[in-house]
């Protein structure tokens, strides 16, 4: 018997507070982006087609006339696009404009017929698809806003005192000045670097010579010059060949090319890395606290909904104000108590924080962690703000029945659609650390039958065996091709892993009969019977069974389920585990049969390791 919602005083609730009901919720979820303009998909073209770009794009010869040295804009264009990358899954207005300027930076160093090189015109394919999908979403987002104002109505609501001095964001700047400050420790190393070579070149000798031998392989180019011989390291030794001339500058013993003088590449990279995550922090700072401005900023739209805590994510479910049985979330975000001193909170928009009050922060994160306390209810709350993705929102409620008093919660993360396209996936769509679906739901679509029920490796799970088997092969040729070397020691290590994981992706199998499971994986079947099976579990893309005498039996990996909830469907290996829990727990569900040897399968680990080493034996042989 499920519990009833937990109820708010009729005094916290405003006058004319409409309820969010069914209807208007399915259209606001209705309101949300196609699957094609998902961040993901963006984000695979841009990178294959910038690694395309990268590998493929001609890169000018250092010469005495233009010495390479440190490319400031270069390296800042590089900034931009990576942050890029990032703000097209979490900031698409951003996004926008960083992906605008690394197309215009392209096309003003090398003219508008760059995009004539495929390369090229791949990168500016691929930018229009990331844009026309931002555009796509902010679009759709509107849609969103509008709906919900619909569904509130003309009425607005100042937002509740305590939530009025809520802040957040602060947090965000930290981290955000530390990462900054070792970005221009490393601008100021690199400039130290360029200074220290004008030092010396201006006090050093400055010598014309001739290319005598290059060393590809060790990044050295023999020149001499004036009866002597240098040895000089260079990043591009094809750019000097033997019998060509080069400007030196000799200083002692040490001379360098004139078209090479120093390398900074090192400190330039730190430069990049400090500035992109320093940026990122910084913006998702901004961002939070200007959300948390205009949720202040005056009256609100208000909506009567019903509220849920996730068990052990901490996510704050919003349902339908008619769904008193918690069975359709709307939309979900992060959100932290605000008390009525007016202390700060601080979070940025990564992930959840800790409440200054302490008590309610650290209680509910505690739970959290340690999943040892009751179910969360769904409570009855008005909702401050209009919801959309991206949004900042508040909300009113009792945080259970024995509590008289209601508490104000604000969101520390912008307004996600609980949809599976957006990897929130509801409570229905979600993995294993979310609550399961209920067993009268699963048992409802399973008939008793007396023959024994068999589940198998699904076509995400033979696709991932299939990708690491590619893998596996490729590491067996490239660790063999340079003879006896260290990398035979990585190549023990990973290989036993690596025929396990490829051999249970490919070919695993639950058999279900009237005794128990057989359980088929790289090695052997296991045998599991029922009066021991205390627990069926679809964790970290594996299925876990419990057993009563010793550690759980596990199947992994059974499947890919980060990319099957991305694609909108329900990972396979999890359905197998609610449908082997609800056999559990049903056992008038459960085969009248014994499963013959035929049905439990065959281990294919053994011949796997036989074709591995034939395999090897024949790159030998070849190499």
């Amino acid at each position: 018997m499920s519990r009833r919602p937990v109820p708010l005083p009729a005094e916290h609730i405003p006058p004319g507070t409409p309820e969010w009901r069914t209807a208007d919720v399915l259209r606001w979820l209705d309101a949300v982006p196609a699957r094609w303009a998902h961040p993901l998909f963006a984000l695979l073209a841009l990178a294959v087609s910038v690694a395309w770009e990268v590998t493929a794009a001609p890169v000018p010869a250092c010469t005495s006339a233009e010495p390479c040295g440190s490319d400031w804009t270069g390296l800042a264009v590089a900034v931009v696009l990576v942050l890029s990358l990032y703000w097209v899954w979490r900031q698409p207005r951003l996004a926008i404009g960083g992906l605008a300027v690394t197309v215009v930076a392209l096309a003003v160093e090398e003219g508008v017929t760059v995009f004539a090189r495929p390369s090229a015109l791949a990168y500016l394919v691929a930018t229009g698809f990331a844009v026309s999908g931002l555009v796509h979403r902010l679009a759709v987002a509107g849609r969103q806003r509008a709906l919900a104002l619909e569904a509130a109505g003309p009425a607005a609501q100042p937002l509740p005192e305590a939530a009025r001095t809520f802040r957040r964001g602060r947090l965000s700047f930290v981290p955000a000045a530390v990462f900054l400050a070792v970005a221009g420790f490393g601008v100021w190393q690199a400039l130290g670097v360029a200074d220290a070579y004008e030092r010396r070149a201006a006090g050093a000798a400055h010598l014309s010579g001739e290319v005598t031998a290059v060393d590809e392989g060790e990044g050295v180019v023999t020149v001499t010059a004036e009866g002597r011989v240098h040895r000089i390291g260079t990043a591009f030794p094809e750019d000097f060949p033997v019998d060509t001339r080069v400007d030196l500058v000799v200083d002692g013993d040490r001379a360098v090319l004139v078209a090479e003088p120093y390398d900074a590449f090192g400190w330039e990279l730190l430069v990049l890395t400090g500035s992109v995550t320093g940026l990122a922090f910084l913006v998702n700072g901004v961002v939070g606290r200007l959300g948390a401005r205009r949720l202040r900023r005056g009256p609100l739209p208000v909506l009567h909904v019903m509220v849920r805590e996730g068990e052990e994510d901490g996510r704050t479910w919003v349902f339908a104000a008619d769904d008193t049985e918690g069975r359709r979330p709307v939309l979900w975000f992060h959100s932290l108590y605000a008390d009525d001193d007016g202390a700060e909170e601080d979070e940025d928009d990564l992930g959840t924080g800790d409440d200054d009050d302490g008590d309610f922060g650290l209680d509910k994160v505690a739970q959290v962690l340690r999943g040892d306390g009751p179910a969360p209810p769904l409570r009855e709350a008005v909702l401050y703000g209009a919801p959309y993705t991206g949004a900042e929102v508040a909300f009113v409620a009792r945080d259970d029945e024995d509590d008289p008093e209601v508490a104000v919660e604000c969101s520390v993360t912008s307004v996600k659609p609980a949809v599976p396209l957006w990897n929130t996936g509801g409570q229905q769509a979600r993995g294993r650390k979310h609550p399961r679906r209920p067993v009268e739901e699963i048992a409802a679509g399973l008939t008793p039958s007396a023959e024994p029920r068999v589940w198998r490796a699904h076509g995400f799970s033979r696709g991932l065996g299939a990708g690491l088997l590619v893998v596996q092969g490729g590491g067996v040729w490239a660790a063999l091709e340079d003879g006896p070397s260290w990398h035979w020691l990585m190549l023990a290590v990973a290989l036993p892993w690596l025929v396990t994981s490829v051999a249970t992706a490919t070919t695993w199998r639950i058999t279900a009969d009237r005794d128990g499971l057989w359980v088929l994986t790289a090695w052997r079947v296991r045998r599991v019977p029922w009066d021991v099976t205390l627990s069926v579990t679809h964790r970290e893309d594996g299925i876990d069974i419990g057993r009563a005498e010793d550690d759980a039996v596990r199947v992994s990996p059974t499947g890919w389920a980060w990319l099957e909830r991305r694609l909108g469907r329900e990972p396979g290996a999890e359905r197998v585990a609610d449908e082997l829990r609800a056999l559990l727990l049903r056992p008038d569900l459960r085969p009248t049969d014994e499963a013959l040897s035929d049905r439990q399968g065959m281990p294919v680990g053994p011949l796997l390791v036989a074709l591995t080493v034939l395999w090897g034996a024949a790159a030998l042989l070849l190499l």
